[in-house]
């Protein structure tokens, strides 16, 4: 069972496909961290993050678990992945790293901005997940603030819309929901409310196959 799971920042779509992972034991991968860890490469090297060929380079050079997640986490490590996830040749260079991922004999759950749309168009079930953008900057705040990092919440809530505008601009996968995906509005609901409602599809999904 292949379940893919897409939507903007602090949609809460990664704290839903980590719960899913678990409760139907499947392998999970957040494919925003490739997107980061690529940036983070660039950054490291010295190197202009609108250089697509050095992107592309540092794309093909990652691994799929070989990350920081902390350091990878941080709010300027998300508007730099934003930056290089536009690039086609980027996007290029981990498709088949992503597909394989979920080609795993027992499946695998992804999220993502285009798992629905470009790496699985044929998955057993597809979720896209949002909230408003108020909400969002919200949530993103608090999670910065229990990590000890400075939250301001304009700065936050600029960041959020700038993102959410080049990512469904942009000409190669754009953020948006695949045709069949069902839509789950995070907005009003707490974690385990939303993690409840995400299995409901999964096991709506799930009878209809």
């Amino acid at each position: 069972m292949i379940i893919a799971i897409d939507g903007p920042a602090a949609s809460g779509k990664g704290t839903i496909a980590q719960r899913l992972a678990v409760r139907y034991g499947l392998p999970h991968l957040d494919t925003g961290l490739l997107y980061r860890a690529t940036a983070a490469a660039l950054m490291g090297a010295g190197r202009d993050l609108y250089d697509e060929r050095a992107a592309i380079a540092a794309a093909r050079g990652l691994g799929l678990t070989e990350f920081d997640e902390t350091m990878l986490r941080r709010r300027e490590m998300g508007e730099a992945a934003s930056v290089v996830a536009a690039m086609p040749g980027v996007r290029e260079a981990l498709l088949e790293a992503q597909r394989a991922f979920a080609a795993r004999p027992a499946g695998a759950v992804l999220d993502g901005r285009d798992i629905g749309t470009v790496v699985c168009p044929r998955a057993d079930v597809k979720i896209f997940v949002t909230a408003s953008a108020s909400a969002r900057a919200q949530r993103r705040a608090l999670e910065l603030a229990q990590r000890g990092e400075r939250a301001d919440y304009g700065a936050i809530l600029a960041d959020i819309e700038q993102r959410d505008a080049r990512d469904s601009a942009r000409s190669a996968a754009p953020l948006r929901a695949a045709e069949d995906a069902v839509r789950l509005d995070t907005t009003h609901l707490s974690i385990e409310e939303a993690v409840a409602e995400a299995q409901r599809i999964v096991e709506a999904a799930r009878v209809r196959a």
